[in-house]
C-alpha cells in the first residue's frame, strides 16, 4: 500500500474520533424515549434539519453518479435529478408545515390519522414493512455497493467488502447510541467536512499541470467535446445520449416526461412528492412550522445548488485526464489477446488480487483501466484523486467519501428502523411497553437492519444499474395521491392501496409487452394508475365524517378540497391565501434554478451572465421573503 501514509492514517483517526465523540455526548438524552430517538423531542433548528436532509442525500454513491452523467451526457445529462427541484420547492410552500402540525412520528403514522378502519391499518402495517425493511435495506445496499467501488479503487490490496462491513458496524454503534439528534448534529459535521474536502479536492485537481486552470479545462473540453458544457438537452428526433462527453440528446416526448410528470407523478426516497421517508422526519423534527419550513427551503437549496458543481467539475478534469474508449468494441479492437480476462475481472475483481500472472501484465492493466472507464465511468471519480493528487492525500480522500457514506447509512437506519418500532412494533406487536424497552428494540433493530443490509449488498445486489428507472416507473402515479391526500377530503386508504398497486402491474406491460422505453412510458404508467385510483376512490366509502373532521382539525390544511369538511368545524381557521403559497412554490423553482445556474456560469468565467442568474436567485428569494410574511 505504497500510496498510504501515516497522515492519511492520522486524518481517518481523527475523523472517527469527532464523530464518536459528537454520537458520545447525545447518547444520554437520545435514550430517554423514542420521541428523543427518533425526532430530536421535536426541537431541531432550521439550520440542523436542513443541513441533515442534505447530508443524508449526499451518499458515497452521490459523486459517482454524477461524474457518470457527466461522462456520458455532458452537465446536461444532470436533468435526470435536477427536474426534482421543481417538487422539492411544492413540499417546501405546500406540505412542510402540515407535516410539522401533524405531531407524529413517521410519515407512514399518517395513515391512520388520515384514514380508518382495518384497511388504514393494514397499509400502514405494509408500508412500515415494505418502504423500513425492504426498501431501506435495498437503498442501504446500493450505498455500500457505492462504497464498495470506492475501497476497491482506493485500496485495492484489501477486501473492500471487509472494509465496508467494518465502516457500518461503527455507523450502527452511533446511530443507535445517539438517535436522531445525534445523527442530525453527526450528519451536519460530515456534510460540511465532505463538501469542503470535495471543494479542496475539485481545486486541486483544476491546477493540476495537465489541465492548467478552469480557463484552460473548458478549452480542451471544447476541443474534444463542444457540447458537454451544455446546461440544457437537446431537444431532438432521438431518445438516447450522444457518444461519451457529449450533450444529453433527448426527444420532445422525453423532455416533457421528465419537466411535467416525473418531478410530482413518482415517489423517491429523499424526492416524495410532498414529502415523505427521511425528509418528512427531519421536518416533523424542527422547533415549530417556520423552521420546518426554513429546514426544507434550505435542503433544496444546497441540495440543487451547492452539492453538485465540485463533483461536476472533478468529472469534467476527469474527461481529459483518464484513458476512455466510445465503447467496448474499441476496447476490444485495440486489445484482443487479454479483452476476455478483462471481462472476467470486472466481474471478479477479487481476480486482481489473485497474484495470477495474467492479471498483472502492462497491457491488461492499460485494456482494464479504459474498460472500466468506459462501462462504468462513475469510478474515475476517486481514480482520479488516487492518480493524479500529491501523496498524502488519500486520507482526505477516504475521510470525505467515509462521512457522506456514514450520514447517508445513519439516517437510512434512523428513519427506517422509527417505521418498524412505531409504526409496527408498537402499533401491532406490543403496545403498552415501557419508552426505555422501545429505545433498546429500536437499537437492536438498528444492529439487525445493518446486517441484513450487508447481506444483500453481498450475495443479492449485483450492481444499481436499472435501480432508478424502476423505482421511478413502479411508482408513477402513486405521486398525485401522495399529494391530494392532504388536499382533497375524498381521497381513502384504497385510493392510496390502489395507486401503488397499479403501476407495478401497468409498467412491466408498457415496458416489455409494447416496448415503450424510459422516460415515455410515465405517461401510459401515470394515465393508467390515475384512472385506476379514481375509480377506486369512487366505487369505495369515504372516510367516516367524524375521522376527516379530527384530521382538519389538528392540520387544517384549507382549500376547497375541504370545503364540506370545513363546514363541519366552523371553529377550525384553516389556510388562506393558496395564491400566495402558489406564487412562493413559481419563485423557488426560479431561485433554485438561477443560483444552480448562476454558479455554474461564474465557475466557467461566464461573469455577466452568472452574475445576472445569480441577483434574479436573489431577488426571487427576497419576494419570498416579503410574500411569505404577508401570508402569516
Amino acid at each position: 500500500m505504497e500510496q498510504f501514509q501515516l497522515i492519511d492514517l492520522v486524518i481517518i483517526v481523527l475523523f472517527f474520533v469527532v464523530i464518536f465523540a459528537i454520537a458520545a455526548y447525545y447518547s444520554k438524552k437520545a435514550g430517554s424515549d423514542t420521541g428523543e430517538f427518533f425526532l430530536s423531542g421535536r426541537n431541531l433548528p432550521w439550520y440542523i434539519a436542513g443541513t441533515a436532509m442534505v447530508a443524508t442525500t449526499f451518499a458515497a454513491d452521490t459523486p459517482l453518479a454524477v461524474t457518470e452523467l457527466v461522462a456520458k451526457n455532458g452537465i446536461a445529462g444532470n436533468w435526470l435529478w435536477w427536474n426534482l427541484a421543481i417538487g422539492g420547492m411544492l413540499t417546501v410552500f405546500f406540505f412542510a408545515k402540515l407535516w410539522r402540525r401533524a405531531e407524529i412520528m413517521t410519515d407512514v403514522e399518517f395513515v391512520e390519522i388520515r384514514y380508518s378502519g382495518k384497511t388504514a391499518a393494514v397499509l400502514r402495517g405494509f408500508r412500515a414493512l415494505y418502504l423500513g425493511l425492504f426498501m431501506n435495506a435495498i437503498v442501504m445496499g446500493w450505498v455500500n455497493k457505492a462504497m464498495e467501488k470506492i475501497f476497491s479503487v482506493t485500496v485495492p490490496e484489501v477486501d473492500p467488502f471487509l472494509l465496508v462491513t467494518l465502516a457500518a458496524v461503527v455507523i450502527a454503534i452511533y446511530a443507535s447510541a445517539s438517535g436522531l439528534l445525534g445523527t442530525a448534529r453527526t450528519d451536519s459535521f460530515q456534510f460540511v467536512f465532505a463538501m469542503v474536502g470535495c471543494i479542496i479536492l475539485a481545486i486541486m485537481v483544476v491546477q493540476l499541470p495537465e489541465i492548467g486552470g478552469l480557463a484552460n479545462l473548458k478549452a480542451q473540453l471544447m476541443s474534444r467535446y463542444p457540447q458537454v458544457l451544455d446546461f440544457f438537452p437537446q431537444i431532438s428526433d432521438v431518445s438516447a445520449g450522444q457518444a461519451a462527453g457529449g450533450v444529453l440528446a433527448i426527444s420532445s416526448g422525453s423532455f416533457v416526461a421528465y419537466v411535467a410528470l416525473q418531478w410530482w407523478s413518482s415517489w423517491y426516497p429523499g424526492a416524495d412528492p410532498g414529502g415523505g421517508g427521511y425528509i418528512a422526519q427531519r421536518m416533523m423534527s424542527a422547533k415549530n412550522e417556520q423552521h420546518s419550513l426554513f429546514a426544507t427551503l434550505w435542503f433544496t437549496v444546497a441540495h440543487y445548488t451547492l452539492r453538485p458543481w465540485p463533483w461536476i467539475v472533478v468529472a469534467l478534469a476527469a474527461l481529459v485526464l483518464l484513458p476512455r474508449a466510445n465503447n467496448v468494441d474499441e476496447i476490444r479492437a485495440q486489445h484482443p489477446a487479454v479483452y476476455q480476462y478483462v471481462e472476467k475481472a470486472f466481474q471478479d475483481r477479487s481476480l486482481l488480487r489473485s497474484g495470477d500472472p495474467t492479471y498483472q501484465s502492462a497491457e491488461f492493466k492499460e485494456a482494464f483501466e479504459i474498460y472500466e472507464n468506459t462501462v462504468d465511468p462513475g469510478v474515475m471519480y476517486p481514480k482520479l484523486m488516487l492518480q493524479h493528487l500529491p501523496a498524502g492525500l488519500l486520507g482526505l480522500l477516504i475521510a470525505v467519501f467515509l462521512a457522506a457514506y456514514m450520514s447517508t447509512i445513519s439516517s437510512q437506519l434512523n428513519w427506517g428502523t422509527s417505521y418498524l418500532m412505531n409504526d409496527f412494533y408498537m402499533r401491532f406487536i406490543k403496545k403498552d411497553a415501557p419508552q426505555k424497552h422501545y429505545v433498546m428494540m429500536s437499537r437492536i433493530a438498528m444492529l439487525l437492519m445493518t446486517v441484513f443490509s450487508l447481506l444483500l449488498t453481498r450475495y443479492i445486489l449485483n450492481t444499481v444499474s436499472g435501480a432508478w428507472e424502476f423505482i421511478i416507473n413502479a411508482s408513477a402515479g402513486l405521486g398525485a395521491v401522495l399529494i391530494l391526500r392532504w388536499f382533497w377530503w375524498r381521497i381513502n386508504a384504497w385510493s392510496e392501496i390502489a395507486a401503488m398497486l397499479a403501476p407495478l402491474v401497468i409498467y412491466p406491460i408498457v415496458r416489455y409487452v409494447f416496448g415503450i422505453q424510459p422516460p415515455e412510458t410515465l405517461y401510459p404508467v401515470v394515465g393508467g394508475t390515475t384512472i385506476v385510483w379514481l375509480a377506486v376512490t369512487f366505487l369505495t366509502k369515504p372516510v367516516p365524517e367524524a375521522k376527516l373532521v379530527k384530521f382538519y382539525t389538528l392540520t387544517h390544511p384549507g382549500g376547497i378540497g375541504w370545503a364540506p369538511i370545513a363546514k363541519m368545524a366552523p371553529g377550525v381557521k384553516g389556510d388562506k391565501a393558496f395564491w400566495r403559497s402558489f406564487i412562493n412554490w413559481i419563485l423557488g423553482v426560479v431561485l433554485v434554478y438561477s443560483f444552480l445556474f448562476g454558479v455554474g456560469q461564474l465557475i466557467f468565467a461566464e461573469y455577466i451572465e452568472g452574475a445576472l442568474l445569480i441577483l434574479l436567485g436573489i431577488a426571487a428569494g427576497v419576494l419570498i421573503f416579503f410574500n411569505y410574511r404577508a401570508q402569516k
